[in-house]
């Protein structure tokens, strides 16, 4: 049980979460990570089983370092998906159970894409995940602009996860925030971190 969202902005791609963890209801730990950096240009979110989810992101991991390594530049994002794609498609009929939103930048632009656990995969504008994804969809349904820059993404990304850990009792303990564009992965502090800082 989770909240992750993506945003594909004009200039990059954000990617969000909380950080709690549970298992069903029990909450077992304050502070976990749900975005995976693959590589300095291509990350994604964990929503599901989180040892599925490591095994997968770890293959992909791999994956990415040896095509840099060979072919002298970073994997595409499509590329890097389609992989993740066909190895959950091909694990059947035993299921992982992961739901993962890919976001990155490469010589295409910023890319989002969703992937399910059956190894499906779409493009997106935007799109959330895990328990809280009804309450964050609803925030972003209303806020997305195809024109909006990074910066606001980020402020869209915020307010969605807060929407869920309003509401979702599966969500909640604090955000990440990370942004993806051509100088490559940063992650970014939440409004409430920056206040905090400058008190």
């Amino acid at each position: 049980m989770t909240t992750t969202v993506g945003i594909k902005a004009r200039d990059g791609v954000v990617l969000a979460t909380d950080k709690r963890v549970t298992a069903g209801y029990y909450i077992a730990h304050k502070r976990g990570e749900k975005i995976w950096k693959i590589d300095d240009h291509v990350a994604a979110t964990m929503s599901g089983g989180v040892a599925d989810l490591q095994g997968l992101l770890n293959v992909l991991t791999v994956l990415a370092r040896d095509y840099k390594s060979e072919h002298k530049r970073p994997i595409p994002v499509k590329t890097l998906v389609n992989y993740a794609s066909l190895l959950l498609f091909y694990s059947r009929p035993m299921i992982y159970i992961v739901h993962s939103i890919f976001g990155g930048f490469d010589e295409e632009g910023p890319q989002l894409y969703m992937l399910d656990w059956l190894g499906s995969y779409s493009e997106e504008r935007y799109i959330s995940t895990g328990s809280g994804s009804p309450y964050a969809m609803g925030v972003l349904e209303v806020g997305y602009r195809e024109d909006m820059s990074v910066d606001d993404a980020v402020k869209l990304a915020e307010n969605a996860v807060r929407a869920a850990m309003r509401n979702d009792p599966g969500s909640g303990e604090g955000i990440d925030i990370v942004a993806i564009t051509r100088d490559g992965f940063r992650r970014v502090l939440s409004a409430r971190q920056r206040v905090a800082i400058a008190e």
